[in-house]
């Protein structure tokens, strides 16, 4: 079985909303910049409820933000 990661399309998100930036995104999801800097960088894969928070920081559907890949072997 392949590694699984977790990719986001916060960055892109950001931009859309008025280039959003990655301080006012941690307010509304209620956490540290550096999370989200992390998030964003994939570097950090979220909680499931800390990427429900975020999807609705955008307004937009957990699938919009966050997808989940498999790599090959």
């Amino acid at each position: 079985m392949g590694k699984c990661l977790v990719q986001n399309n916060i960055r892109r998100l950001r931009f859309d909303a008025g280039e959003m930036t990655q301080k006012t995104l941690a307010e509304k999801a209620g956490v540290t910049r550096q999370t989200i800097v992390a998030i964003e960088n994939a570097k950090y894969a979220p909680s499931l409820e800390l990427a429900f928070l975020i999807a609705a920081a955008f307004e937009v559907p957990l699938q919009d933000v966050f997808s989940y890949v498999r790599e090959a072997e």
